[in-house]
């Protein structure tokens, strides 16, 4: 039997696996016996060494070997078996909550056992609560364990000894078969790491001398040389997306500056030195005639929006269409009002296209699009509808990719296909992702970052405040609305919960509304419809309002220069690079600006940790960098973006330090050589999927 088919053999060859096991074994994402392999334990026990009773402290995990003096059933709030060892050194109890008679008459005086268990502090001295035991036959020395015990991951019916059982025999059949080694020999000399299958019995069944420290961390150079090679296996998998993206072919799009000239020239500000020169870097991507595929990271109010008009004129320029989508109707209209105003008086056609587009407009929209006279398209998620088609894409935006599914990004390219050929694609955020997170998550995209904000945007000055001084915040909102500014109230999320979350909204209005009857007052929430959204920000931003109540629907894309102060109440719920998101909707004018977080103590280690860094600076990519220490890959990214980062033993926070070497490997290994592919097989459930995006 080769090396592959033992690995890639189903669990039901195992003894005792049917199917019922089968479809459990199923939950923990295993159906072969590689699987198995790669499902490593989360912790291990030291089994390896008797202890004596006289020696044993609380809280400690220990296996003795002792003799029963009495067993006894103890009635009161809650029945349990007790029964009372010793060893010559001193005396134990076993406590037993759910037990039988067989094991009631099994205990019996003079009967020795050996327990495994935590020793716990109980009313006659030391416990162990329902410990593992085996009764010993006279006369017979059982042997100890030779390694320490591994404690995996469970399912519901499906126990340690079960699934230690079964990985036993999965690793059995590899004896003389070792696993195919698929990290370059260099690799493996460079940083000592052992062969692979060398690897997983060693991390199945450490010998007794295993530092065991560097288990529990995850930084044993037996788990570092797997974390290497499942990094390597997404970075290709990524990289394998990307070139069989570019086999496609795209439209060459020369920049004539035939419009775009016209529109800088129309502009009230000068572009910033950051802003050229990403804008040269889209432009020379899309004069190629292979997809661009290009990510723009810039911080809150660095000017993202000029570069994907420049993008989006360079299509037009060359009598093509391109469309710009947005998570939310509120942040798509703004686009769609800008770019009107910008690009209507140069003869650009602009389209609009959202949920709220009804009727005959809709049919109109839609006719302008599959004609060609819309040339510039701008909505929401409506733009990738079936009923939509457009004449020539050849350049898709994406704004805040971070909101939209990966299939939804797909689906979009798809429409503008013709010919053989797909559309340019830029893909914006304003969430700075920490440049290792990036090498991963993004390995498929070339990364532009706009590292400077445009003269005249003044720093925020953030303030934490406690809660008890609520009464002194509202005044200071009255002050600053008597001004002539304006301001926002954020309420955060509640228990997980929108519907609490906007009753909590609600209920912060009609507070304030009664505190503060001069001062006109909004209210945005995610349960109100996407007009009335649309409507009460249209009217905050012609400062029909003075303040605006709002949960966390506000964080992405408004814009309302004359606000100069935010209050976020509870920011402790938040991560830093929400806070940092909802920051930016203020300081967007010349005048000084505020950002007040209004805590309830006492705050959690976490919550002090993310009031401190917002305080202290206002630099995103460090913000994103300390959000990621603090909440991990997965909740920074969100998981609609992880996608393919579903890691069985990497940890993009701890094994950060080795993606700069999993980036230099990659380069080196073509992405659809035998060695990638087989890599792809063994690491990523839907490897297939992503080689064929």
């Amino acid at each position: 039997m080769s090396v592959q088919n033992v690995s890639q053999r189903g669990v039901k060859d195992l003894k005792g696996v049917g199917t019922a096991l089968a479809l459990k074994l199923q939950k923990l994402g295993i159906t072969q016996l590689q699987d198995l392999f790669f499902h490593l334990p989360a912790r291990y026990q030291d089994r390896t060494r008797l202890s004596a009773i006289a020696g044993l402290m609380p809280s400690i995990e220990a296996v003795i070997e002792a003799e029963v003096q009495l067993c006894d059933i103890q009635m009161g709030r809650r029945r349990s078996l007790l029964c009372r060892v010793h060893d010559g050194t001193g005396a134990l109890t076993l406590r037993f909550f759910h037990f039988n008679a067989a094991q009631k008459n099994q205990l019996t005086k003079g009967v020795r056992v050996r327990c495994f268990g935590e020793v716990r502090p109980g009313p006659g001295g030391l416990e162990m609560v329902h410990p593992e035991y085996r009764v010993l036959r006279a006369g017979q020395d059982e042997p100890l364990e030779q390694s320490l015990t591994p404690i995996y991951p469970l399912t519901e019916g499906i126990t340690q000894s079960r699934l230690r059982g079964l990985i036993q025999q999965a690793l059995q059949l590899l004896g003389s078969q070792p696993l195919e080694e698929l990290l370059p020999q260099t690799e493996l000399n460079h940083r000592a790491y052992p062969a692979l299958t060398d690897a997983l019995h060693f991390l199945h069944q450490p010998p007794v001398n295993a530092d065991q420290q560097a288990l529990l961390s995850g930084t044993h150079p037996a788990q570092r040389r797997l974390a290497f090679e499942e990094l390597l296996a997404h970075n290709l998998a990524l990289r394998l997306a990307r070139t069989n993206i570019q086999k496609v072919g795209a439209p060459a799009l020369k920049a004539t500056g035939r419009i775009s000239r016209p529109f800088l020239a129309q502009l009230p500000f000068q572009l910033t030195d950051a802003q050229l020169r990403v804008a040269r870097e889209v432009a020379r991507d899309m004069n190629r005639p292979v997809p661009m595929l290009r990510l723009v990271q810039g911080d809150v109010g660095s000017g993202k929006t000029m570069i994907a008009v420049l993008a989006a004129l360079q299509s037009v320029e060359n009598g093509r269409q391109a469309a710009v989508m947005a998570p939310t109707e509120i942040l798509a209209e703004q686009h769609y009002l800008n770019f009107k105003s910008w690009l209507e008086p140069l003869g650009v056609e602009v389209s609009w296209l959202a949920g709220k587009v009804k009727g005959k407009a809709r049919v109109t929209v839609l006719e302008q699009i599959k004609q060609g006279s819309g040339q510039v398209v701008v909505g929401t998620h409506a733009l990738f509808q079936d009923e939509v088609q457009f004449k020539d894409l050849a350049m898709v935006v994406i704004d805040e990719q971070h909101r939209f599914g990966v299939d939804q990004r797909l689906s979009l390219r798809e429409k503008g296909r013709q010919d053989g050929m797909i559309p340019h694609q830029l893909i914006m955020t304003a969430t700075p992702i920490p440049r290792t997170l990036a090498m991963s998550a993004y390995a498929d995209l070339d990364c532009s970052i706009i590292d400077e904000l445009p003269p005249g945007r003044t720093p925020v000055m953030t303030l934490a405040v406690d809660d008890t001084r609520r009464p002194q915040i509202v005044q200071r909102v009255r002050q600053n609305c008597q001004q002539g500014k304006q301001a926002y109230w954020v309420c955060t999320l509640i228990e997980e919960s929108e519907a609490l979350e906007c009753q909590a909204a609600e209920t912060t209005a009609i507070e304030l509304a009664q505190a503060l009857p001069d001062l006109r007052i909004g209210l945005v929430h995610g349960r109100l419809k996407p007009q009335e959204k649309a409507e009460i920000m249209a009217r905050f931003k012609a400062h029909e309002l003075d303040l605006l109540v709002a949960t966390t629907v506000i964080e992405v894309g408004v814009d309302v220069p004359n606000a100069s102060l935010m209050i976020i109440e509870n920011p402790d719920r938040l991560g830093l690079s929400q806070l940092h998101q909802l920051r930016g909707r203020v300081g967007r004018g010349s005048q000084e600006s505020f950002c007040v977080l209004m805590y309830h103590a006492p705050l959690s280690r976490n919550g002090r940790e993310r009031i401190s860094v917002m305080r202290e600076t206002t630099d995103g990519f460090r913000i994103a960098e300390r959000d990621l220490e603090l909440r991990g890959p997965g909740e920074v990214l969100g998981t609609r973006q992880t996608g393919m980062m579903q890691f069985r033993i990497a940890d993009l926070q701890r094994d950060a330090d080795l993606m700069e070497m999993v980036h230099s490997c990659a380069s080196g290994i073509s992405t659809e050589s035998a060695r990638a592919l087989a890599l792809g097989r063994r690491w990523i459930s839907d490897a297939e999927q992503y080689a064929q995006v």
